[in-house]
């Protein structure tokens, strides 16, 4: 699969950014950075002859470090297009001028040294944020030994799981590489603590932890698991069975009560914890802590919602128009949301909500022209001084600065013009009205209410 596909209307654009959006909902303009692969896609197969004779070797993003990747690579096996890029930072022959290996053994002379970035500009009708997340920085809580290479992640817990991950499927130890048989998995790290994380609850963390409980049975018969938690917030279909299957047929060990101190004793991490439902301290001897981190919002969301005009809540997750009858429309028109960069969700309301995030970007498209909302504002040129306060004040960006007869005055682009009344509030002349809310219309309507 190549990165222009065969549709002539559709365009798959990989190892790209967004430098730029301009323009409103049915045509935005789009100035997208391909960044340089330094390899071919029109040429490369995707054989894997270059990054198997790479000399490279540096820590794989993808498996969260647990494993090596080469500097020319793919960041996954199912990665599309199926086309290799050359990592600079860590490439012998851009650090150093020497090497080029995988140029030598490439079979259709894909590797290009020369490529450079490529601005392209792109007119486009609508847009879907799907961002994703990231997940919370553990390092907060010093107490549970985050810097201990046997305390990991469920993200490095879920690359290990994986018959085709670094450890081949089997749950070790990263320290030594010796089988894990005594695993505790404890919530809500950052999740629900005002204090050193974030206030909400992330949601899918409950159910992924029984998951991996299971797992760790599946994979090691003779393992032994163990749950920590605050409360178990299985809220979905069968989500709540699904828990206490793992409990009474895989024998998951499910404490409520939270964890004080982890801490290494030999080749052991010992777990200090305490049941508050036995009201009993708990110590617990183990090979593997798995911490089940907080979600929390890209790290460049801000920018992108800047670059979108798009708000974000406290928390820094983007803003949804209204929570129940526009959820995956924002604020700006021909911009939806998708999936977790709105909040933390769980599977089925990811792809429920792209799904529907999709067939809104659809309605726009099909369409061969859009109406717009009546209540829009409207600027009196012969009234407005040029001062444009109302330039400053809105936030969709829809009001433009244009010359009429010599002068310049404010204009509004009802395409971006949302109604709020912001403009018509700031402007001294009283040039700016919103349509519908004129002083007469509203002087009108207390006269007829008041004569009634």
């Amino acid at each position: 699969m190549t990165e222009s596909s065969q549709h002539p209307n559709i365009e798959l654009m990989t190892y790209s950014e967004v430098e730029s959006i301009e323009g409103f909902v049915g045509n935005f303009t789009a100035t997208i950075r391909k960044k340089a692969r330094y390899v071919d896609a029109e040429k490369c197969t995707g054989c894997g002859e270059c990054y198997q004779r790479c000399p490279a070797k540096v820590d794989s993003e993808f498996d969260m470090a647990l494993g090596k990747r080469k500097a020319i690579y793919v960041p996954f096996l199912q990665a599309v297009p199926n086309v290799p890029v050359i990592d600079v930072e860590h490439c012998i022959y851009f650090k150093r001028g020497k090497c080029r290996v995988c140029e030598r053994f490439c079979p259709t002379n894909a590797i290009d040294f020369e490529q450079t970035d490529e601005l392209v500009t792109r007119r486009v009708g609508a847009i879907v944020i799907a961002t994703g997340f990231d997940i919370f920085d553990v390092s907060a809580y010093p107490e549970l030994s985050p810097d201990d290479p046997d305390v990991i992640t469920s993200l490095h817990f879920e690359r290990m799981c994986d018959t085709s991950g670094p450890t081949g499927g089997h749950i070790v130890k990263p320290s030594t590489g010796e089988p894990a048989k005594e695993v505790v998995f404890i919530q809500c790290v950052g999740s629900r603590d005002e204090t050193k994380g974030v206030p909400y609850c992330s949601r899918i963390c409950c159910m992924y932890t029984a998951k991996h409980a299971l797992l760790l049975k599946e994979h090691e018969p003779d393992a032994q698991g163990y749950v920590f938690y605050m409360d178990v917030r299985a809220g979905g279909k069968n989500y709540e069975e699904f828990v206490r299957r793992v409990q009474k047929e895989y024998g998951a060990a499910f404490i409520r009560g939270r964890v004080s101190k982890v801490a290494r004793e030999g080749d052991k991490l010992v777990v200090w914890g305490v049941d508050s439902v036995a009201g009993v301290q708990v110590k617990i001897d183990a090979d593997l802590v798995v911490l089940a981190a907080a979600i929390v919002p890209r790290f460049d969301a801000k920018k992108l919602a800047q670059l979108l005009n798009v708000p974000t809540d406290q928390y820094g997750f983007f803003t949804e128009s209204h929570p129940k009858l526009q959820p995956v429309q924002s604020v700006t028109a021909g911009v939806f949301l998708a999936g977790a960069c709105q909040g933390p969700k769980d599977i089925p309301d990811v792809v429920a909500q792209s799904g529907a995030a999709a067939a809104a970007a659809l309605s726009i498209l099909t369409k061969d022209t859009l109406s717009t909302e009546a209540k829009v504002a409207q600027v009196d040129e012969d009234l407005c001084t040029g001062c444009f306060n109302c330039v400053e004040v809105c936030p969709f960006g829809a009001i433009d600065k244009v010359e009429v007869e010599g002068r310049a005055v404010a204009r509004v682009n009802k395409s971006l013009c949302h109604g709020c009344g912001n403009c018509a509030s700031a402007c001294r002349s009283g040039a700016v009205s919103v349509l519908g809310f004129t002083d007469e219309q509203i002087l009108s309507q207390i006269e007829a209410i008041l004569g009634a």
